[in-house]
């Protein structure tokens, strides 16, 4: 077997992409990796299944156009929706071709994997918290209690500001600026990057509270903004941790507000600010910037029109001016020409 091109092992590469290209050379974060890495895992049984060749046995040439048009049939057998098909089909081909950047053997691979369509499937209306809904959780928390002040600010923060739950979790004391002219939280969010986001006068109000409530033994900067304790020392809330809090404060406010939808998510908070600002005349370019988008395609997804603004643009559009009374209605000629005589 050939150690380069084609006859390669389609796996020799796998290492070092998931461990140092992704999340060192472009900067991925590890949700993303671990994503890629579910999708290739994923892959990999397939190939060993229908194809009878494992991690030392697939090479690169057997990954061709017909091999990946046959898992993704293979998915759809499985009940996989549109978008999880087309998101292992990009883990596929980001591997690809980093694998013929480093091997320019392997490029026709690439290529030939490049060519396969986007799976199209009906697009899911993803749920949003109404304004009601978002009171209603946001009043659950008994706010006199230490965890039901922290669970209030941690939420008023995660919404207010728009932020990913990675980015919720890594916030310190240090991070937030509520002093300022303009209060605002310090956000590192994808690849490093490090982004201000302001913050309202309410939401101002419940971090103070916490503050106060949670780290009145004089807090270093680099403490954990929201935290937990484990052996007496605060510990950074685990995503799993906000996931739970979020559902279970859901749950106790459905009964008195049934426009809470059944599931409840961190990142639903995220998604229902950025259509909320857009909705209030928010430039879509600084949506993009607030939620720390590297590209302005990604936040159109946000971009859900309300019905007032969809019924002024209509309105605008069915508009109708007095219309001209003709004068060429008695000229034969021009008559005729415009009806394709002579």
């Amino acid at each position: 077997m050939a150690e380069g091109g084609a006859g390669a092992l389609f796996f020799s590469r796998t290492y070092d992409y998931l461990a140092n290209y992704l999340p060192r050379q472009v900067g991925k974060s590890p949700e993303t990796v671990r994503a890629y890495r579910d999708a290739l895992t994923v892959f990999r049984r397939y190939a060993l299944e229908s194809l009878g060749k494992g991690v030392g046995r697939l090479t690169f040439g057997d990954v061709d156009r017909d091999c990946v048009l046959g898992w993704l049939e293979s998915m759809a057998g499985e009940g996989l929706s549109a978008a999880t098909r087309n998101q292992r089909l990009s883990a596929i081909r980001s591997y690809l071709w980093y694998a013929a950047d480093c091997d320019v053997a392997i490029t026709s691979v690439a290529l030939s994997v490049a060519g396969i369509p986007r799976v199209s499937g009906p697009e899911r209306v993803k749920e949003r918290l109404s304004e009601g809904a978002l009171r209603a959780i946001l009043s659950a928390p008994d706010q006199r209690t230490r965890i039901g002040c922290r669970d209030i600010a941690l939420m008023s923060v995660l919404y207010d500001t728009g932020i990913r739950l990675s980015e919720l979790t890594g916030l310190t004391v240090g991070d937030i600026h509520l002093d300022d002219e303009q209060p605002h939280v310090y956000v590192v969010g994808k690849g490093d990057k490090e982004r201000p986001v302001g913050i309202t006068d309410p939401t101002v109000e419940q971090v103070r509270r916490h503050l106060k409530m949670s780290h009145a033994d004089g807090p270093k900067t680099s403490d954990p903004l929201f935290y937990t304790r484990h052996g007496g020392a605060k510990c950074r809330m685990s995503p799993s941790n906000v996931e739970r809090l979020v559902q279970r404060y859901a749950d106790m406010a459905r009964p008195s507000c049934p426009e809470v939808p059944e599931r409840v998510y961190p990142h639903m908070f995220r998604r229902s600010r950025a259509t909320d600002l857009y909705q209030q005349g928010v430039e879509l370019a600084m949506v993009s910037r607030i939620l720390g988008h590297a590209k302005l395609e990604t936040t159109k997804v946000y971009a859900v029109p309300s019905m007032e603004q969809m019924r002024e643009a209509m309105s605008g559009v069915c508009r109708t001016e007095e219309p001209e009374e003709p004068t060429w209605l008695e000229d034969e000629d021009m008559m005729a020409r415009l009806c394709g005589l002579r």
